[in-house]
């Protein structure tokens, strides 16, 4: 029997969620043929493009629709539009022969179980054999919609539930029928985390399976909790954000980016098909909500009605956000609360230790939190085993489906079981039985670490299960469980052995773990770890497991030696850089650079130090540092440069249009929002590798520099480069002079310019006269240190700091 594989999908449906669907298989590098009913008839503006009945365009203008949506969507829907000509439009009534050449085909039409039979009927009559059907289906039942179908059509079929952006959520549930084979199970699974990148859970067919079971229940309880304590909409979302581990939009803005007329749907669809949940009664819409949507303020979708929220331009321009008043309709202010537990929260990275302070606090913010809380972490614990059977599965899909920072039960251990428990029942509630039980039998906890990793309570057992994961997500935390594997260790950076001859530089910031901006700690290691690797090793990794691969230098650390006049420390911190990635260039064995999230100016240039890349999907990555008013100056020029010729070795007569393509990408801080954009804009080369999955992202990138060993690495040779030096400066000038000019650059602008251009293109030489590596390197570290002395880069940098944001000035 030949091995199972996708090579063509067919998404039946180009809405949201079916063109998100097309796209993301695209990103993956499969066909897809996206399928969509022919409109009923042609409206006004089809008459006026002078289209027929009969006309393609007409006839697929949904699937063109859909089309047009992930060639427009922002952010992008497509890792890099070189992906597009794998997405092909049809229709259901011309094209639908086309499901026959499929090996899955996915069904995304609109959420009705008459509707979704039709469908299945229809794709029964031309399914080729073995072909997986699956539907995207938000609740509906398995048995409903297999209805009628064959024994071979319901062993290959599931339900596969994205979540949406399809791109960047990462969840997706599977949910298995009666009848479904364990092998296309199986290999759905794996497909979806190898091929897509998705984190996989497993669901029972119940309505809104696990993560919309429980969000929608913590947005009712979020309503009736607000309501009856008498909160309001801007303190509720000030509380419930990331002060509790939460995204940012916290409840009310995460309803105006979804919709009240979508939530209100998933909390209808809740309260018709869960007659039995003893909380059914939270499932019912305020009426200030019905009004709301009668009134057509649906959120962002609709601007100038609002939603909760609603921005007002005023007349001089600026904008204020407005919010609703849910007892009187009317709009007001945003007003900030202030009261100290959020205070406290600001400054606590630690999102366990965050949220078990806020719910133990008595102020306003404290009280609300710990409800919410309470009543989530109870819901989740009397749904274990209705929705699914595993604790594991339940917390990740309220992560990757709704950006918790952590699951129900991680939080619960967050705050301590035992005491929280114990605080419950004096409330006069009390969680599911099962979890007195495990109280009872002397477990305080619903995870655990131990010598073998993180282990998980498991309720039929009564005992503790190590945490299921495939053997390919290498964990840095379990690896340094023992102390043998970490070989160095400063408050910014290790040096880690994570077997095979194969160590690891990791970067874990003291100060702002989430960004892990470049410092002396960090630079320690990368001098130390090329140092031993030499010595002990055959390869190195540079990766983490944080949040952002890195933002960029430490903009304090530079302001503050500005303010003191520390031009030396600047002087010899810039050098220490420059050693640090072309280092990892130089050394005897091999190295690979493994970037994430934002990959920032010095995170940039640590990622194109390395032979090899293996960059993550969601990469955001570029050399930003003209944004406060400096170039990049740990090598990334000369990096960038050799990127960009790669492939021009002699001499030619100008170069110009290439070392333009330097300065636009430089000078511009363009950024590349994908691993893949990354490799259009060539901070990647073609042999680079993108992986989809970041907890495979070490497992790869440690099998790279594996590879390279045995293939017995040599460093490369020091390079020169032919750069066109004082007639390419000369050229930039002018281009420089029309864009100032013309209002395009400030004054300030022109001047860092300048300072790039005479970097990137050798200085005082011509096209004939070779510069070698550290000629470049001494022309970034002059301009960066000359740009530090202005006082206009100043306050640039002082904005960035304070703001977050540029200044243009």
């Amino acid at each position: 029997m030949m091995p199972r594989d996708i090579r063509k999908v067919a998404v039946l449906g180009a809405g949201v969620m079916g063109s998100g669907i097309a796209a993301h298989l695209a990103n993956a590098g499969i066909s897809v043929v996206m399928l969509d009913i022919v409109p009923p008839k042609l409206g006004d503006d089809d008459a006026k493009q002078g289209l027929t009945a009969d006309d393609p365009r007409f006839r697929n203008k949904f699937a063109l629709a859909g089309l047009d949506n992930i060639k427009k969507a922002k952010p992008a829907l497509l890792y890099s539009k070189r992906f597009l000509p794998l997405i092909e439009t049809g229709n259901f009534d011309d094209n639908w022969q086309r499901i026959a050449e499929c090996d899955w085909i996915i069904e995304v039409v609109v959420e009705r179980l008459d509707i979704k039979q039709k469908v299945f009927a229809r794709v029964e009559e031309v399914r080729k054999p073995g072909a997986i059907v699956s539907s995207n289906t938000s609740g509906l039942s398995i048995a409903g919609m297999t209805e009628g179908r064959s024994d071979d059509f319901k062993k290959h079929f599931l339900v596969t539930h994205f979540f949406n952006p399809v791109r960047y959520m990462r969840l997706l549930e599977l949910v298995a029928g009666e009848h479904t084979a364990p092998d296309v199970l199986q290999f759905i699974a794996d497909f979806g985390r190898f091929r897509l990148g998705k984190g996989i859970v497993y669901g029972k067919d119940t309505p809104n399976f696990i993560g919309n079971r429980i969000g929608a229940f913590g947005i009712a309880a979020t309503i009736n909790a607000m309501m009856e304590m008498d909160y309001q909409v801007d303190e509720v979302d000030a509380i419930t954000g990331p002060a509790i581990g939460h995204p940012s939009s916290a409840s009310f803005g995460t309803v105006d980016l979804v919709g009240l007329d979508v939530l209100a749907h998933v909390i209808n669809t809740l309260k018709e098909g869960c007659p039995d949940d003893e909380k059914r009664a939270l499932f019912d819409i305020p009426n200030f909500m019905k009004k709301m949507i009668a009134d057509g303020s649906l959120g962002r979708k609709t601007k100038d009605a609002g939603g909760f929220f609603r921005m007002v331009k005023e007349p001089d321009g600026s904008k204020t956000q407005f919010v609703v008043d849910w007892k009187t309709g009317s709009y007001r202010p945003k007003e900030k609360l202030s009261v100290p537990s959020l205070g406290k929260a600001k400054k606590t990275h630690d999102v366990a230790t965050r949220l078990r302070d806020l719910v133990a606090a008595k102020d306003r913010a404290g009280v609300f939190a710990w409800r919410l809380t309470r009543d989530t972490l109870i819901y989740a614990s009397t749904r274990f085993g209705e929705i699914s059977e595993s604790i594991v599965d339940i917390d990740n899909a309220l992560k990757w489906g709704y950006n918790w920072e952590l699951g129900p039960f991680e939080s619960w251990d967050a705050i301590g079981v035992k005491a929280s428990v114990a605080r419950m029942q004096a409330e006069g509630v009390t969680p599911a039985q099962w979890v007195l039980d495990m109280l009872a039998a002397g477990h305080k906890s619903f995870y655990k670490e131990s010598a073998k990793g993180r282990q998980v309570y498991d309720p039929a057992s009564g005992t503790y299960v190590r945490e299921p994961r495939p053997a390919s997500f290498l964990v840095l935390a379990d690896l340094k469980r023992s102390a043998k594997k970490i070989i160095c260790r400063t408050k910014g950076a290790s040096l880690v052995d994570l077997g095979d001859g194969i160590a690891c530089i990791e970067f874990h910031s003291a100060l702002q773990p989430k960004m892990n901006p470049i410092d002396d700690q960090i630079i320690e290691v990368m001098h130390k770890g090329v140092e031993i690797g030499e010595r002990d090793f055959r390869g190195l990794v540079v990766h983490h497991q944080g949040e952002n691969f890195s933002a960029g230098a430490n903009l304090l650390m530079i302001m503050e030696a500005i303010d003191s006049n520390q031009w030396a420390m600047i002087d010899q911190v810039v050098r220490e850089f420059q050693k640090a990635t072309t280092g990892l260039r130089r050394a005897r064995i091999p190295v690979v650079t493994a970037p994430f999230g934002f990959t920032f100016g010095g995170g940039c240039e640590v990622t194109m130090g390395g032979d090899r890349v293996c960059a993550a999907a969601e990469t955001y990555i570029g050399l930003v540092e003209v944004g406060v008013g400096l170039i990049p100056a740990g090598g990334g020029c000369r990096f960038f440069i050799e990127r960009v010729l790669e492939g021009i070795d002699a001499p030619i007569l100008s170069n110009l249009p290439f070392i333009r393509q330097v300065f636009e990408t430089i000078g511009m801080a363009k950024v590349a929002t994908s691993g893949e954009e990354a490799r259009d804009f060539k901070f990647l080369r073609p042999y680079d590798v993108v992986e989809v999955n970041r907890d495979q992202q070490l497992w790869t990138a440690k099998r790279m520099a594996i590879a390279m060993a045995e293939e017995g690495y040599r460093p490369p040779l020091p390079k020169k480069f032919h750069l066109p030096g004082r007639e390419g400066i000369a050229t930039l000038e002018m281009f420089l002079h029309n864009m100032k000019v013309t209002h395009w650059i400030s004054s300030h602008d022109q001047t860092v310019a300048r300072h790039l251009s005479r970097v990137i293109c050798g200085g005082d030489t011509t096209i004939n006269d070779p510069v070698d590596e550290q000629a470049i390197l001494d022309l970034e570290r002059e301009a960066f240190l000359s740009l530090c002395g202005e006082p206009k880069t100043q306050d640039r940098i002082k904005y960035m700091l304070v703001n977050n944001k540029p200044l243009r000035n």
